[in-house]
C-alpha cells in the first residue's frame, strides 16, 4: 500500500520510527517531511499528506504532532480526506470501518511506538463497511462539494 506521511517537530521521533516500521512491512512510503526535529509548522505538512491522499498519489495518510490535533484540523479541510485523530486501535477501526477514514493523526507526545503501531495497523487492515454508513458518508461529501454547512437529513 502506497502511504503517505508527514509530521512537525513534535511528532518527528514518532514518524521516523512509524516510516520506518511500514517500509520493513513492505509498504511504499513517502515521507513528506519534516527531516529533524526542528521547529516547524504543522500545517503544511498537514496539508501535502492530505492533497496525496484526495488525489490518489496514496492510499492512506499517516500525520504525527504533538497531540495529533492540528494535524487532524488541517487535513480535514482537504475534500475527500476523513482524518480521526485516533488514540487507540479500536478507535481507528471503527473510523475506517463506519467512517471511511483514510487519514489518521497520532500524538508524538502521547503515544508509545507499540501504541502506535497497534492503531497503525487497525488502520491499515480494516476496511470501510458501506451500507448505512455509505450515505452518512456521502452526506459529509456533500457538504464538501457544496462549501457551506447545508442542512442534510436527519434520521
Amino acid at each position: 500500500m502506497r502511504i503517505a506521511v508527514g509530521s512537525d517537530h513534535a511528532g518527528f521521533h514518532l514518524k521516523e520510527h512509524v516510516r520506518g516500521r511500514l517500509s520493513a512491512l513492505g509498504h511504499d512510503v513517502v515521507d513528506v517531511g519534516v527531516s529533524s526535529p526542528d521547529s516547524a509548522d504543522y500545517p503544511g505538512y498537514a496539508h501535502d499528506v492530505a492533497e496525496m491522499v484526495a488525489d490518489g498519489e496514496a492510499e492512506r495518510g499517516i500525520l504525527v504532532c504533538g497531540s495529533g490535533v492540528g494535524m487532524a484540523i488541517v487535513a480535514n479541510k482537504v475534500a475527500g480526506v476523513r482524518a480521526v485523530n485516533a488514540h487507540d486501535a479500536p478507535e481507528a477501526e471503527l473510523a475506517r470501518r463506519h467512517n471511511d477514514v483514510n487519514v489518521v493523526t497520532l500524538s508524538g507526545a502521547r503515544l508509545a511506538p507499540d501504541r502506535a503501531e497497534a492503531i497503525i495497523a487497525a488502520f491499515l487492515r480494516s476496511d470501510f463497511e458501506g451500507g448505512r454508513h455509505a450515505r452518512r458518508v456521502a452526506q459529509v461529501a456533500a457538504l464538501e462539494e457544496s462549501g457551506q454547512a447545508a442542512s442534510v437529513a436527519r434520521r
